[in-house]
């Protein structure tokens, strides 16, 4: 009941015409999303079946990035369906199995239903990206902003196919409208200049990138230093500024016109810099160092004295701008950048934010597909087929394992069946006529959202990751199972334990004591 619950709660946000979740938290901070993980994770679950159920959400969210709500509402239907079977007095186990051999075959019919899809082939990539963010609160900007996310998934690849869609960064700025997002091919900064007669824009720059602190470093140990007349305290302070002036010198010595340091700059320092004109941000955070590193080609260096022309990377433009009302460093214009930056921008901060979230998850099955080159088409067509063929199979195995296997069918209807009811239409008619195109070989018939009637997804474009399904099925038919092996719930108890995992004191037992 808590696990079917918690599937029940998420299930009117499933599709492009799913509502939103207005979550509202003990201080009064609220949050409005459609994002099935974010509204999961929001939400206070007490009940450990139930949170069974969030951890599925969140496993489909590291993997995949999308699909959270249609892995919860799978799972919901799958118990619902176990319930009944339960009510006939088939055991768990027998369920358990077939559910077992239902979601194997699944993942075999699946991949049969799958189109390749090319790193090339930058349209249908788009449409991925598209139907991720539908029903997101970007509907009005999606195209634009499908494209940003496909460019950007597509610089920062790797030669071996791979993606770390954390290499993109993503800035979120309130002010002006969605429209006003933009895609800058290299780094965006939270930092402006250190000091205002540095200039403000460098054109061919060649950017340094320190992991020290350009100051006079501390002694390790306890150390006094006994000055007896003002002559040596002036030649004290004289030297602390000759070292400070030497290491500006090495720093404009090697060539670089911009310097990035992840540590401190003395105040001292920073004259000097802006002296000798280059651009400085201090106490750049480390996973920025590595984004500009990849972007510009340049090596991160750990020592002032080791600055050479070689470890300089290259960037067309670095450039402070105000963007809200924040300045912020630019580093664009660069020949090959691996990692770029999305600033996204909304008239609210719960627009920015839900922009975000459909972002990132564009993001995430771009990648998803680049990586796996494989997809299948949306809108309830997959779960349409694999009922289908699932009930062909279930009479081949025969058993109580059938009726399971049946049961298993029946569940992945409830994702058409939803995607209808969410849009306003009736679910008995939607399925009736997925259910006819599919008997008659159309294996990409899904529910058309705008005009209710069965259309080739493929045609039109809605398509997701073959990763998606198969992650969602995987992680629904595992944990359905797994609460159906549950025949009590324990109180344990809490505090500390011996040895062996018994009570305090009763850890000397051996297996053989128990046999």
């Amino acid at each position: 009941m808590a696990a079917k619950a918690v599937a029940g709660a998420v299930r009117t946000t499933l599709g492009p015409k799913g509502m939103d979740k207005m979550l509202v938290d003990t201080v009064g901070d609220v949050v409005i999303t459609n994002d099935g993980v974010t509204i999961l994770k929001e939400m206070d679950i007490e009940h450990p079946a139930a949170k069974m159920m969030v951890e599925i959400a969140k496993t489909q969210d590291q993997e995949v990035g999308d699909g959270t709500t249609t892995a919860v509402v799978l799972a919901g239907e799958l118990l619902k369906q176990a319930e009944e079977l339960l009510e006939q007095e088939i055991h768990p186990t027998v369920i358990a199995a077939g559910y077992r051999a239902a979601a194997e075959k699944s993942l075999e019919i699946l991949r049969a239903l799958a189109v390749s899809v090319s790193a090339e082939n930058e349209e249908l990539l788009r449409k991925i990206a598209v139907t991720a963010m539908t029903g997101k609160g970007s509907q009005s900007s999606r195209d634009e902003l499908a494209v940003m996310a496909v460019k950007a998934v597509r610089s920062v690849a790797d030669e071996d196919g791979t993606v770390d869609t954390g290499n993109i960064t993503v800035e979120k700025k309130v002010g002006g409208g969605i429209a006003d997002s933009l895609l800058v091919s290299g780094v965006v900064l939270d930092k402006d200049r250190l000091h205002p007669n540095m200039p403000k824009s460098v054109r061919d720059a060649r950017i340094a990138l320190l992991n020290a602190a350009l100051e006079i470093e501390k002694t390790e140990v306890d150390a006094k230093i006994q000055i007896t007349s003002p002559d040596q305290l002036q030649a004290f302070l004289d030297q602390e500024e000759t070292m400070l002036r030497d290491m500006v010198n090495r720093v404009a010595a090697s060539g670089a016109n911009v310097l990035f340091v992840q540590k401190g700059i003395d105040d001292l320092a920073a004259h000097f810099l802006a002296k000798a004109g280059l651009y400085t941000a201090r106490r750049v955070k480390k996973s920025d160092m590595e984004k500009l590193a990849r972007a510009t080609g340049a090596r991160i260096i750990t020592t002032i004295h080791e600055i050479s022309r070689d470890d300089l990377g290259k960037a067309g433009l670095v450039e402070e701008r105000k963007v809200s009302d924040d300045k912020m460093t630019f580093v664009e214009e660069c020949d090959n950048p691996k990692s770029v930056s999305i600033i996204l921008r909304g008239g609210t901060d719960h627009v920015v934010d839900e922009l975000d979230r459909a972002m990132e998850d564009a993001l995430r099955v771009v990648g998803v597909a680049l990586e796996d080159r494989m997809l299948v088409p949306g809108g309830g067509a997959p779960e349409v087929e694999l009922a289908l063929r699932l009930r062909a199979f279930a009479s081949t195995v025969g058993g109580r394992e059938q009726l399971a296997i049946e049961a298993f069918a029946d569940a992945m209807e409830i994702i058409p069946k939803t995607l209808a009811e969410n849009a306003g239409l009736d679910q008995i008619d939607s399925l009736v006529a997925l259910r006819s195109n599919h008997e008659q070989g159309m294996k990409g018939a899904g529910l058309d959202m705008d005009t209710g009637k069965a259309m080739d997804m493929l045609k039109l474009g809605v398509v997701e990751p073959l990763r998606v399904k198969t992650q969602a099925i995987n992680s629904a038919a595992e944990v359905a199972i797994m609460i159906l092996r549950i025949d009590d719930v324990i109180a344990s108890r809490s505090g500390p334990r011996g040895a062996g995992g018994m009570p305090g004191g009763m850890g000397g037992m051996g297996q053989e004591d128990f046999d």
